[in-house]
């Protein structure tokens, strides 16, 4: 392998010949070798655009020459289109506030803006990454702007269409189930009657509801900080910097992102990233719920509850012939679970900030992204092969419910709770029905017994 030589006020550090980053990537590179995990595509995308924003304001402004303006342009539409992915390759945990990652997309853009002016890699004397890729801003800023850009577009372009389909189909299962009388539940034990239907209802208006405060949580990512620099004076970046590099950030991304009220606030904390994440837990923990929910009320085939039949995925067992399980809830409980643990890493990286800057944006934003991606993976699945295949055993559900003791609910009005709790014990130390022991007792008839205690009736 051939190298060229770079140098920064540390030393001299050899780079490979064909690499765009440069020495301060180089060094991060043998620095922190720690996870394998890279920032996703969608990110270096959004790194891309910032700096393309800032180069188009500071021509604009008059800071930087046109022809070294239009190559860095042409290098920042490079790395949003994806041609120099391979060339970020730095590990997730890194120094702090990202300040690696920033001069990376900062080292690629000036040498391929270079290359593009017909330079050689690493003449820094035509274009150079901190006095014109890095011209008005600073990590502080710039890496929170891309940040809340990638989370916004992530779930606007992934998780919320997921959501949206997985209501959907709940809603459409609620309407399909709503003839099936089963028994509820409460305390894991027999409770009054209720449908299938309603159940499955409460299941999409409760997802209904965690995607509608997401949505609204999500709004707290449109307040950019961009133009504060270092620690929100805007030290080094001219007064209109911040209005034209946002407007030019709107322009490619079709979004409505606005310059923040108070840049202190916004450098200081990730107030934006740490909602997100708190609603993504929110989804993450009803999800849980739900495939629980699913998982037993599936259970048997022939010793559990099985009032509902779920798809056949695979096979389940190694060593039991012919076993099936829930395997795609018991994979949404796993992604759910990691989700989980993700807000929390976030919800301490929040917390964890100090003075005028949170020096751990980057687990923040991997975290999120993370999330993201595999909760939209995860809801979509269970949506395909899971949820929107359910069909209900209706013979179960009701042979279930006329044999639950929870039935004499519906006497106490008539009888009272006492003698009514009487006529639940009997029948459940002889093993008749509520029904039988009414009879027998001469509190009503077998008509008028039937009549009551139709599930139906109490739905």
């Amino acid at each position: 392998m051939k190298f060229r030589k770079e140098e920064d006020f540390l030393g001299e550090v050899k780079i490979p010949s064909h690499a765009y980053y440069g020495v301060q990537t180089a060094r991060a590179m043998e620095s922190f070798s720690i996870s394998g995990l890279w920032f996703p595509r969608e990110f270096i995308r959004s790194q891309g655009i910032v700096k393309k924003a800032a180069a188009i304001a500071n021509m604009k402004l008059g800071k930087l020459e046109k022809t070294i303006g239009n190559a860095i342009i042409q290098a920042c539409d490079d790395v949003i289109e994806g041609k120099l992915d391979d060339q970020f390759p730095l590990d997730v945990f890194q120094a702090g506030a990202g300040t690696s990652q920033n001069m990376n997309v900062n080292e690629v853009i000036a040498n391929r803006a270079i290359e593009i002016l017909g330079g050689d890699k690493g003449d820094y004397s035509l274009i150079h990454p901190n006095d014109h890729v890095n011209m008005s801003q600073s990590t502080n800023d710039t890496f929170h702007v891309a940040m809340n850009i990638t989370i916004f577009e992530s779930l606007y372009n992934k998780l919320f269409p997921a959501c949206e389909r997985l209501i959907h189909v709940f809603s459409s299962k609620a309407k399909e189930f709503s003839k099936d009388i089963k028994t509820g539940r409460t305390h894991l034990m027999d409770a009054v009657p209720i449908t299938l239907g309603q159940e499955f209802s409460g299941y999409a208006a409760t997802l209904q509801e965690n995607y509608r405060n997401l949505r609204i949580s999500s709004n707290s990512l449109l307040e950019l900080n961009f133009g504060g620099t270092a620690v929100g004076t805007g030290l080094n970046a001219p007064k209109e910097f911040s209005e034209i590099a946002i407007r030019e950030i709107n322009h490619m991304t079709g979004l409505d992102f606005k310059k923040a009220d108070n840049f202190f606030k916004v450098t200081q904390n990730t107030l934006g990233a740490m909602r997100v994440s708190s609603g993504l837990r929110e989804i993450a923990l009803s999800l849980i719920k739900i495939s629980n929910d699913i998982r037993l009320l599936a259970s048997g085939p022939r010793t559990g509850i099985g009032e509902i039949t779920l798809p056949e995925v695979q096979p389940g067992s190694s060593i039991m012939p012919g076993k099936i399980n829930p395997v795609i809830a018991e994979m949404v409980n796993m992604v759910c679970f990691q989700v989980c643990g993700n807000d929390t890493a976030v919800s301490m990286a929040y917390q964890s900030a100090q003075l005028e800057l949170n020096v751990f944006m980057p687990v923040i934003a991997h975290d999120i992204l993370f999330s993201i991606h595999i909760l939209s993976k995860a809801i979509d699945t269970l949506n395909e092969k899971c949820i929107s295949g359910i069909q209900a055993n209706s013979e179960r559900c009701r042979e279930l419910a006329e044999k639950s003791l929870s039935l004499v609910t519906i006497l106490s009005p008539y009888i009272g709770y006492h003698k009514a709790a009487e006529i639940a014990r009997r029948a459940y130390i002889t093993g008749k029905t509520i029904k039988e022991v009414l009879v027998e007792d001469g509190v009503m008839n077998s008509e008028k017994a039937e009549k009551l205690l139709d599930p139906y009736s109490m739905v």
